[in-house]
């Protein structure tokens, strides 16, 4: 709730600074075109503190990247690194992202034990490609998938999982995963996206009838993983 609240602080007081901005501009005050193109970075600034106090500086990985990244471009709209906007835009972005993926928490918010990944049970990569993957595996432990330009395809429906948990990771990055899950299987999900979408479309039978829980790993940058019966 405490969280809820301050996110709507955050989006109130920067709608207010906006409909300011438009209101000076209309009046002939301000140049709102060269306003944000000169200090746009401040706004990646500005959400990566935002993320680091709304989370009481626990999950610090999100706000400091923002805050690197918004810091690095405003230095270039100043002339102080003496380098153009693309030289440095797509090796920061890359930098970034691999910075994110190593300093995101693991399931936030779930206090229970997180089964270990197996890999020789699924170890799934394409590039430029597409596979599709029937698990039928009694005894599944988990695994990873990573979708680099491609597709992937899983389906669970024959599998069973080894002590009735498994985890798994995937990756899309300018591609895509899709996963079928049995409505007899809990899934618990924990998704990060930049520039993309992690969506979870299960639906799970009554808890009295949930036969085991399967845990999924979800990244997408410029990509999707969707989640379905």
């Amino acid at each position: 709730m405490a969280r809820d609240y301050q996110g709507r602080i955050f989006a109130g007081l920067l709608i207010i600074v906006i409909g300011t901005l438009f209101l000076l501009g209309n009046l002939g005050k301000v140049d709102v075109g060269d306003l944000i193109s000169d200090y746009w970075p401040l706004i990646l600034i500005v959400i990566g503190l935002w993320h680091i106090v709304v989370h009481n500086f626990r999950q610090v990985g999100t706000g400091l990247i923002l805050i690197v990244i918004g810091s690095v471009f405003m230095l270039i709209k100043w002339g102080v690194l003496g380098v153009s906007f693309w030289e440095i835009f797509w090796p920061v972005l890359i930098i970034g992202v691999g910075l994110w993926i190593l300093l995101k928490p693991r399931f936030k918010g779930y206090a229970g034990k997180i089964p270990e990944i197996k890999e020789d049970d699924l170890d799934a990569f394409v590039i430029f490609a597409g596979i599709n993957r029937r698990l039928e595996s009694k005894e599944f432990r988990g695994g990873k998938a990573t979708a680099l330009f491609g597709g992937i395809e899983l389906d669970f429906y024959h599998a069973k999982l080894a002590g009735n948990q498994a985890t798994v990771d995937l990756t899309a990055m300018f591609g895509g995963i899709d996963v079928r899950v049995p409505r007899n299987w809990k899934v618990v999900v924990d998704s990060h996206a930049i520039l993309g979408g992690v969506e979870d479309k299960h639906r799970a039978e009554s808890p009295d009838q949930i036969e085991a829980t399967l845990f999924i790993k979800a990244t997408a940058i410029l990509g999707g993983i969707e989640i379905k019966n």
